[in-house]
């Protein structure tokens, strides 16, 4: 692939902003596998190598299993994801593909399972990952 700009280098200010989402979210209440989770289902489905590079080895530094790695893109086929992981990876989902809009029945589910705080600092999350994927993406980010 074609080397593309830095971002980081071009407008650095710019990638300050997206640095301090991070921090807001590592002082967030959201549990380091949650985070895990929302990062690899949301990259799996943008196609971000360097991100799903990133946090697969995050995820092994926390205790995630190779299985549950291996198989989180077909979460609802496995019973190795509890209900609000579920809820979570349900709502990255849809966040990701939001063209096709978050259903009542996903929110409702999440609402339910994380509660209102819970639930809004998931979708920073989800926020925040998406934006770096596209990030990645967009700049033919590869890793190591």
């Amino acid at each position: 692939m074609n080397k593309r700009i830095d971002i980081s280098q071009i407008e650095p200010e710019a990638y300050k902003v997206m640095l301090s989402f991070e921090k807001y979210l590592a002082g967030s209440l959201l549990e380091p596998k949650h985070k895990e989770l929302i990062k690899i289902r949301a990259s799996q489905l943008n196609g971000c190598a360097y991100c799903l590079d990133m946090h697969t080895r995050d995820a092994r530094k926390l205790g995630e299993t190779e299985q549950r790695i291996y198989t989180l893109s077909a979460w609802r086929e496995t019973p190795y994801f509890d209900v609000k992981e579920r809820a979570i990876l349900a709502l990255t989902e849809e966040m990701t593909l939001i063209g096709q809009r978050v259903s009542d029945s996903t929110y409702h589910e999440a609402l339910a399972q994380l509660g209102e705080k819970y639930l809004a600092q998931v979708m920073m999350a989800i926020l925040v990952i998406n934006s770096w994927n596209r990030i990645g993406v967009a700049t033919n980010l590869m890793p190591a």
